[in-house]
Formats: structure tokens, sequence, C-alpha cells
């Protein structure tokens, strides 16, 4: 699988999060979630359906496949270990944090975040 765009990966990580409530997202929520507009959610939503990430059909439900799902909670586990170190070792805002944590999760190699996780259960 190729890299994702910062882009896709938000789509991703917002579909994820979405799903938690009823096991799918729609465009709509997606949209909102990531205050875009539901054309760009939409032509999201090709690309992903295109890179065999997710699985839907015309306006209707959209699911993450199994592959989708394991890149969607990579990107959602960085984000909280980076959020956490923030908060809870820097001291950062928690608003400033989950943004920044947003930003970063895209660059950021696994191995730092695993020394960032390491660095707070030794604590």
């Amino acid at each position: 699988m190729e890299n994702l765009t910062y882009t896709m990966e938000n789509y991703l990580e917002a579909i994820y999060e979405l799903s938690k409530v009823n096991n799918y997202a729609r465009i709509s929520d997606i949209a909102k979630k990531l205050n875009v507009s539901k054309a760009s959610a939409s032509n999201a939503m090709q690309t992903l359906l295109n890179k065999g990430l997710i699985a839907t059909q015309k306006y209707r439900e959209i699911y993450l496949t199994e592959e989708g799902k394991r890149l969607a909670e990579l990107t959602s586990k960085k984000h909280d270990v980076i959020r956490d170190f923030f908060i809870n070792v820097l001291k950062v805002d928690g608003k400033v944090a989950d943004c920044d944590a947003c930003a970063i999760e895209h660059v950021i190699s696994s191995d730092s975040v695993n020394a960032m996780k390491e660095f707070m259960e030794k604590r």
C-alpha cells in the first residue's frame, strides 16, 4: 500500500471515529467532522474506495475495509499517545495538545510514538 496523504489519513481517522457508534459513517457526518463540503468528502471517499480502504455504495453507508481499519487505528493510536504525552508530560493545554497531535500524527515515526508511550509508562 502506498503512503496516504495527510488528508486521506484524516478522512480514514474520521470514518474510524464515526464508525464506533454505528459501525459505519455517512458522507454528511464525515464532512461535518472535518469541516469540509460534502463534495470534498465525496471526492475523498472515491480515492479511499479506489485504494481499497473503504467499502460503500453510492449514497449509502461507508465502511472501513480491514486494511482501512488497520491504517485508521494506527493513526488514531498515534494521535492518542502524542496528545497524552503533551498533556501529561509537557503539561500542554488539552485543546492545543489535540490540535498539535492531529498535525504530528501524520509525520512522526512509530518508533518515536512508541518511545513516548514507554516514557509515560515508566513515570
